[in-house]
């Protein structure tokens, strides 16, 4: 045989080796790329998105969609081929494993923690184009989960009303925490709560809670690095009652970053006229119960789903505005917002056309 087709006989050995060897072997990788983009002014799966009940409401036009991201499963494990691919390809995104898996966390629990954090965000969402409005709420703290084998469990159970801690009234689910931390481990904490029963039956009767009763709990240790502090092995949150109701149909979505797009779909139906003029707006952020909006994950792929789409102007959390800058689809432009009421800002500027002094990302 030819020394050359030999060399050229062996490099392409060589290179199907190494082809197939890529399958085969596992990186600790995981893949990002754009998801779906749904407008919150419109219907998904059949039937709309939003829908309110008991208050009036007003015909809308345009679109308000939130993004979402693709990822790989907790459970998957990427080859170097695919790793390569996804490295090379432009709407992709490769990231180490454990940025979006930390903690080892399992395909299941990441599940679960999406879906609270997606209920949470429906929650503030409703909060914030609710204050918007000047319609009132009424808030109050509440346990919201019990860690399975803590000093708490049996004793307190979520949805059970926060009332005080040590004879200390508690305003905040943050009061909790600094009022527990207080203690030494080993020692007992009252908690005043009315029980989760007690509420569920006030709130449809419509009137005060009057039980209540006190439960006295003896702290452990946290199992934190570092120094060790008193816990009882409660997470505490907030919860709502509102004058009306405000469902939001959306099936198979996790996290919390469609707060904002919750929000102004909501002020939308609840305002005569139509926030985005009939343009197609997208965008993506938390929010909390007073309108700050917060930072997402995977920026760069809802932006490229978001045009992809049809989006003209992109949404985009102050604190997201510098990666996403990095790379803009053509033909989006990203606006930056801090609050709700930013957000509504631009909004009145994009459906007037008077777009010159929006606050766009990068300027």
């Amino acid at each position: 045989m030819p020394r050359r087709t030999a060399t050229m006989l062996a490099s392409t050995l060589m290179l199907i080796a190494l082809l197939c060897a890529g399958v085969f072997i596992p990186v600790p990788y995981s893949e990002m790329s754009p998801g779906p983009t749904v407008n919150t002014l419109g219907d998904h799966g059949g039937e709309p998105v939003l829908q309110v009940s008991g208050r009036k409401t007003y015909a809308t036009s345009g679109h308000l969609n939130m993004t979402t991201v693709r990822v790989t499963s907790a459970d998957y494990r990427m080859n170097l081929v695919e790793a390569v691919y996804g490295w090379l390809a432009h709407d992709n995104k490769v990231v180490p494993h454990e940025t979006l898996y930390p903690d080892g966390k399992t395909e299941e629990q990441s599940t679960q923690e999406n879906a609270e954090e997606f209920s949470q965000s429906q929650e503030s969402a409703k909060v914030a184009a609710l204050k918007e409005l000047d319609v009132p709420v009424k808030s109050w703290v509440i346990v919201s989960t019990v860690v399975k084998g803590s000093p708490a469990e049996g004793k307190l159970h979520a949805g059970d009303v926060i009332k005080a801690v040590d004879g200390t009234a508690v305003k905040e689910p943050s009061d909790v925490a600094k009022l527990v931390t207080k203690h030494k481990p080993g020692q007992d904490v009252r908690f005043t709560i009315v029980p989760a029963k007690e509420q569920a039956a006030a709130e449809k009767e419509k009137r005060t809670p009057t039980r209540t009763q006190d439960v006295t709990i003896t702290t452990t240790t946290s199992d934190d690095a570092g120094e060790k502090r008193a816990i009882v092995g409660i997470s505490a949150g907030t919860d709502h009652t509102f004058p009306f109701t405000i469902d939001i149909k959306l099936a198979d979505v996790g996290g919390p970053s469609a707060g904002l797009m919750f929000a102004l779909g909501i002020y939308d139906k609840l305002t005569p006229g139509s926030l985005t003029g009939g343009k197609f707006v997208a965008g993506t952020g938390t929010i909390d119960d007073e309108g700050k909006v917060g930072p997402i994950g995977g920026i760069e792929m809802k932006t490229v789903g978001a045009r992809a789409k049809g989006a003209q102007y992109f949404l985009t959390p102050a604190d997201n505005c510098e990666a996403a800058a990095k790379d803009t689809p053509e033909g989006l432009t990203l606006i930056k917002v801090k609050t709700i009421e930013d957000a509504l800002g631009a909004l009145k500027d994009v459906r007037s056309g008077d777009t010159a002094d929006l606050p766009k990302c990068g300027k």
